[in-house]
């Protein structure tokens, strides 16, 4: 029995699709929200952290 007939027998199965998709979509329209609505200070800080100097061996 291959596994595609498998899931075919099990009952209630198509809800996951339908859960991993809602999931994805939330997950990502609230991280665009939150990256529109962010402080425009904190970005640039947040932008610019691999590039500050903190050489402390002086």
């Amino acid at each position: 029995m291959k596994f595609r007939h498998y899931l075919e027998t099990m009952t209630g199965i198509g809800i996951y699709p339908l859960i991993s998709l809602s999931i994805f979509f939330i997950f990502f329209t609230g991280l665009a929200i939150w990256a529109l609505k962010a402080n425009k200070d904190y970005i640039h800080a947040i932008k610019n952290l691999p590039f500050t100097n903190t050489n402390d061996n002086n």
